[in-house]
This record gives C-alpha cells, sequence and structure tokens, in this order.
C-alpha cells in the first residue's frame, strides 16, 4: 500500500535555541541531531533568518581561522545529515524543503513560530501597550522558554556571542518589563525574586534596581528597598556612572515614607486639585496644564494626541487673553521635541505658529528667553512646509540660545533646527552634527527627552549612512534610556529601526519585522509619521522586480504609484504619471522619494524624470534611500544614479 503523502514539513518541525540546540518533529519525535558541530551549523542557519550563507561562512562560523583542509566536504555532509534529521520522511532525491540549496550555500527554511528564540522575540516586542495582566502572563511563558546559554556548542564565535548577548539584553527587558506588571498588579512580592536573580548577573542594571526598591518598598520591607538602592549606587559609581535622578527621588520618597512621584494617583490628584482650586481660564492654570501636558506627550498610549488636542484649545485661551508675556510661557512652555519633520495635524500645527508670530510681534526687546523659545516653536511647527520662516526661525532660536547660555533652551532650539533640516537630500551629515551636540548637552545637564531626541536623530543618520552597526548601537542606547525614564514611544522608532536594518542587510524577516513594528505605530498618536511608511518600507523589504500592486501610500502616492504601474508593465500610465510627478515635500523620505522617481525612470525609460531625480539624488550619493527616516530603507542611492543616468542621457549639470 502507497504511503501517503507527508504533510508540509515547514510546518512539523520546532527548534529551540535558548539552551542546547535541538529540536523536534510533529509528532513529539526529538530531531536525531549527531554532534556538536551539527549542532553548531543547526544554530548559524537558524541565527540567519532564512538567509543563504555561502558554504565558505559556514566554514568560518564552524572552525574560525583553523578551518579544516576538507571543511567544504565536512559541510556537504553535516548538511546531509541535517537534512535526514528535519525531513526524515523525505523520499530519496526529492527537493530539500526546509534546509535548502542556493548557489553555493544553504538556508534553513521555518516560520518563526517554529523557533523558541523568534516566538520569545516577538512576544517581548508585542508587550509594549498591553495591559498589565497581559504583558505578566505573556512574558511569564516567553521567559519560561529559556533553559541556559543559547547557541552553547558554538563556543565562542562571533555570530553565537553576538546572538547571546542580543537575545540576553532582550530577556533582561522582558522580565523588567514582567516585574513592572506585577507591581502594577499589586503582586510585588512575585516581582522580588525575578529582580533579584536579574541583578545577581547584571548589577548595573539601574531599572531593575529601581523595580526592586518599590517592589521590596511595596512588600512593606523599606529597609531593604533602600539597601538595594544603595547597592545599585555603589555599583554604578564603581565603574563611573552617576546614578539617574530618579534613583535619588525614589530613595528621598521610601525615606519618607510616600508613595513613588510617578504614582499615577497622585498625578490625578494633582491634576484635580489645579481644576477645582483654579479657574477655568486663569493664567495658574493655563501655565500649570501645559507642564502637565509636556508630560502627557511621551507617556505613550493615546497621550499624545491628548496633549495635542488639548494644546490646541490652550493657545487659543491664552491668544484671547492678549498678554504676549504669558502668551509665550505657555507657548514655549511645550518644549516637546519631534522626531519626525511632517506635522501630526497640520492646521493646529498653522494655528500654534501663528499664535506664536503674534506673540513674538508683541513682546519687548528684553524678553530674548521668551524669544527664542516662541522661534524654537514657530519652527518645530512649520516643519514640513516649503518656506523659508522656519529655517530662520530656528537659526535665530539657537543664536538666541547660545547668548543666554540656557541648555534646556539651546536643547530646544537645536532640536527645532534639525527638523529644518530637511529641505532637500544628503542632509544627514549636517543633522548628525546638530544631534551630537544635542546629545551632549542633554547628557550633563540631566535632560532626558533631549537625549532621547538626539540619540534618535544620531541613529537616523547613522542608517542614511548604511552605518548599521552604530545604528544599533544607538538604538539599544535609546531602549536603555527610554526604560529608565518610562518614554515608550521611543521604541516604536528603534523596531522600525530594527527592521529597516533587516531590509538592508536583505534579511527574508525584514517585511515581517516591518508589519510587527507597524502594529506599535498603531495608536501611538502619531499620523504624520504613520501614513504611508508602511507601504514605502515593503517596496525595499521585496526583491527587486516583485509587484507592488497591493502596496499604497497615502499621501506619498504620487512617488510611489509611477513605480506600481512600471513594476505590473503598465508603461503608458507609469509615463503619464512620471510627466506630471512633483517635487517631494521637505522632509526624511525626500531622498527615498526621488528615488523611487528614479526607478521607475529608469523602467519605463523616461529621460526627464531620470534626470530631475538624479539631479535631486547627487548630493545624498554616499547615502541609502530612506536610510534618513530610521524606519526604512530603500537601497543604495549610487545603485539609482548609476542606473538612471543611462535613462537620462547625458546630463547638463
Amino acid at each position: 500500500m502507497p504511503r501517503p503523502p507527508s504533510p508540509d514539513p515547514l510546518g512539523t518541525v520546532t527548534l529551540r535555541v535558548l539552551g542546547p540546540t535541538d529540536g523536534a518533529l510533529a509528532d513529539g519525535t526529538p530531531l536525531a541531531l549527531h554532534g556538536p558541530r551539527h549542532r553548531a551549523l543547526l544554530g548559524r542557519l537558524v541565527a540567519a533568518r532564512g538567509r543563504t550563507l555561502p558554504v565558505a561562512e559556514l566554514s568560518a562560523a564552524l572552525w574560525g581561522e583553523d578551518t579544516p583542509p576538507r571543511a567544504v566536504g565536512a559541510i556537504r555532509t553535516f548538511v546531509g545529515d541535517l537534512r535526514q534529521a528535519l525531513e526524515p520522511d523525505r523520499r530519496p532525491r526529492a527537493p530539500a524543503r526546509v534546509l535548502t540549496t542556493t548557489g553555493d550555500g544553504y538556508a534553513l527554511l521555518l516560520p518563526d513560530d517554529a523557533v523558541d528564540g523568534r516566538r520569545f522575540e516577538r512576544a517581548t516586542d508585542r508587550a509594549t501597550g498591553l495591559a498589565p495582566g497581559e504583558v505578566e502572563r505573556s512574558l511569564a511563558a516567553a521567559i519560561g522558554l529559556w533553559r541556559g546559554t543559547p547557541y552553547p556548542e558554538a563556543g565562542d564565535a562571533l555570530w553565537a556571542v553576538e546572538e547571546r548577548v542580543r537575545l540576553t539584553e532582550l530577556r533582561d527587558v522582558a522580565i523588567e518589563r514582567r516585574a513592572a506588571a506585577l507591581l502594577a498588579l499589586g503582586r510585588p512580592d512575585e516581582a522580588t525574586p525575578l529582580l533579584r536573580e536579574l541583578l545577581v548577573r547584571r548589577p548595573l542594571r539601574e531599572r531593575a534596581s529601581l523595580l526592586l526598591a518599590r517592589a521590596l518598598d511595596g512588600s512593606g520591607r523599606a529597609a531593604e528597598a533602600l539597601e538595594a538602592l544603595g547597592a545599585a549606587r555603589s555599583e554604578l559609581l564603581a565603574v563611573g556612572l552617576d546614578p539617574s535622578r530618579e534613583l535619588d527621588d525614589l530613595q528621598t520618597s521610601i525615606l519618607r515614607h510616600e508613595r513613588p512621584r510617578e504614582d499615577v494617583d497622585a498625578f490625578s490628584r494633582a491634576s484635580e486639585a489645579s481644576t477645582r482650586i483654579t479657574d477655568a481660564h486663569s493664567r495658574l492654570r493655563l501655565e500649570s496644564t501645559v507642564a502637565l501636558l509636556r508630560t502627557l506627550a511621551v507617556s505613550g498610549g493615546t497621550g499624545l494626541a491628548e496633549a495635542r488636542s488639548q494644546r490646541s484649545e490652550i493657545v487659543d485661551a491664552v491668544d484671547r487673553l492678549g498678554d504676549p508675556a504669558l502668551a509665550a510661557r505657555i507657548i514655549g512652555g511645550f518644549d516637546v521635541p519631534s522626531i519626525w519633520p511632517r506635522s501630526d495635524d497640520e492646521d493646529a500645527s498653522a494655528a500654534v505658529a501663528a499664535a506664536a508670530l503674534r506673540a513674538l510681534d508683541e513682546l519687548g526687546p528684553d524678553s530674548t528667553t521668551a524669544r527664542a523659545r516662541l522661534l524654537a516653536v514657530v519652527a518645530v511647527e512649520l516643519r514640513g512646509r516649503r518656506t523659508r520662516a522656519g529655517r530662520a526661525s530656528a537659526d535665530e532660536s539657537v543664536r538666541l540660545a547660545r547668548e543666554l547660555g540656557n541648555p534646556d533652551l539651546l536643547c530646544f532650539a537645536l532640536s527645532a533646527a534639525v527638523v529644518q533640516l530637511c529641505d532637500r537630500p544628503g542632509l544627514s551629515g549636517e543633522r548628525d552634527q546638530v544631534a551630537a551636540e544635542i546629545v551632549d548637552l542633554a547628557r550633563r545637564h540631566d535632560l532626558p527627552t533631549f537625549h532621547l531626541h538626539g540619540l534618535l536623530v544620531r541613529m537616523q543618520s547613522a542608517t542614511a549612512r548604511g552605518d548599521l552597526g552604530a545604528a544599533a548601537s544607538l538604538a539599544s542606547a535609546v531602549d536603555t534610556l527610554a526604560d529608565r525614564h518610562e518614554r515608550p514611544l521611543a521604541r516604536v522608532f528603534t523596531r522600525w529601526n530594527d527592521a529597516a536594518r533587516a531590509a538592508a542587510r536583505h534579511d527574508p524577516s525584514a517585511e515581517a519585522r516591518y508589519r510587527n513594528a507597524s502594529e506599535l505605530l498603531d495608536g501611538a498618536g502619531m499620523p504624520g509619521v504613520a501614513e504611508g511608511i508602511l507601504a514605502l518600507a515593503l517596496v525595499g523589504a521585496r526583491a527587486d522586480g516583485a509587484r507592488l500592486d497591493d502596496l499604497h501610500a497615502g499621501a506619498y502616492d504620487p512617488w510611489l504609484a509611477p513605480l506600481r504601474h512600471a513594476r505590473a508593465g503598465e508603461t503608458e500610465a507609469a509615463t503619464a504619471l512620471l510627466d506630471d510627478v512633483p517635487d517631494p515635500p521637505p522632509g526624511l523620505l525626500v531622498e527615498g522619494l526621488w528615488s523611487l522617481v528614479a526607478d521607475a525612470a529608469t523602467l519605463v525609460v523616461h529621460p526627464r524624470a531620470a534626470e530631475r531625480s538624479c539631479r535631486a539624488l547627487e548630493p545624498a550619493r554616499q547615502e541609502l534611500a530612506g536610510g534618513a527616516t530610521g524606519m526604512l530603507v530603500l537601497g543604495p542611492v549610487a545603485d539609482r544614479l548609476a542606473t538612471c543616468r543611462p535613462a537620462a542621457g547625458p546630463l547638463t549639470w
């Protein structure tokens, strides 16, 4: 009797790398894996996430510089053994479907659900924004996947060390997030052992020390909480790091037997008291509300959208009072930097900019600080517009802030200058220089919001110049600082950067990473960032020549549509669109949008559009198209210049 066909092998194999490398078939039968080198080879293929690895790279991964003379033959033998283990029912000479051959290399093709490490990563990423109960349950299950050191059979191979560091850092973050959820659920006794175990391994994790102190204090063990904070302080000082202000504040709170300052109930009571004591449009109410809105804008969830809405109402109210000094304090007091040079609400931004300009006209000549703040506001609110007023306002604000020697004000002015440095391609280097100054100022003067802003801009610039290692390091620094100061919105950009780096490496997982990152952006209160960004990102994640029929980019579609038609073979439609394609608007996508035009012009041979895009892109020759966003990568600009120039014919520069 003939054997029935085997089920799809891609759905029947599971692998485990969060501990000794092993796996099982669908019926639970352990994979018949041989010695450590077989397992190390399997681990290296898992870490590649579906990317084809040449035999030479696999040999180096297994033996390093001591590659034996017959390494190629050994690799092929190992691959044969692994194929037999992964697909034991595969018929002789039938093509392998799990461990495939492409040219002189091999790739392991498995869905993310089939690998414990990837399930762990996804659970940790998705925990952001969930209710505490969901966070605790999800992360408890994810952390439970760990059985020991990842990829132990690979020893000190560089790839394995890098993977261990990355996964271990993610595990530490998951433990801290689970502990924070337990505290929010009123279960401090369960959080305490988790945090103690983490701090034995990672004594410099200040976030874990703060959570441990809160857990101990919440369990009525204030003396132990103070001891934990003292130990954290000693560990940090021993390596030359200054403890954060949050550590000092928590220590003071415990000594006074007070609740931590970020306690939501205390925040609510303060807000309610302000409402009860002051008149609806009193100066005190207006100024105190702006201070609350600054906090709300970086709190995550719906906080940013709510802050934006209330701010518009406050600006209207203060505008009617006719007090330019008060208007300067109120309007300029919302000094929250923007990472994206396109407004989330253009009408509201225009109204704020107009109110700021009216206040500037009425200020006296000695109001230098107020003038500098208002000019910075004008520059921020006019971002993404084709006007010189925004750039001029930013430059004047920076000049005044330098004269005053006010680091907080200078950071705000410099952050306004950054979002104005986006009117043409090739400005990533200038933005990076400004951001480096912001980071230095913010670090020295303990200004965490601006510190995060500067790091994010530097991450964008590193991505633009193709320095993916630097971008990854900056993203890690952002995550650490964001966790310390509870700025969840920052992680939206670092998760997108992770996907962009994967796309730049031609990692097959890039599209899935972009879609996961897009879930974080939904509901984050940043429609100016979200509109069209996923569609543009997926262009870079897909293979050259792939159809784009399912991708529509909202306000950016005039620059994507010609390429979509060109890829579909609809030459006349693409040509007609290229005939009238406008210049892209100022912003971080300007290089990316021009690159889409260049690609379409090359495909349908449209000399005028090719010439326009080549001229525009020349200053960004050394950059990755779209990389300035830090959120997507569309490939090297230089490749476009090389291919669109023949389509354009001789260019007259």
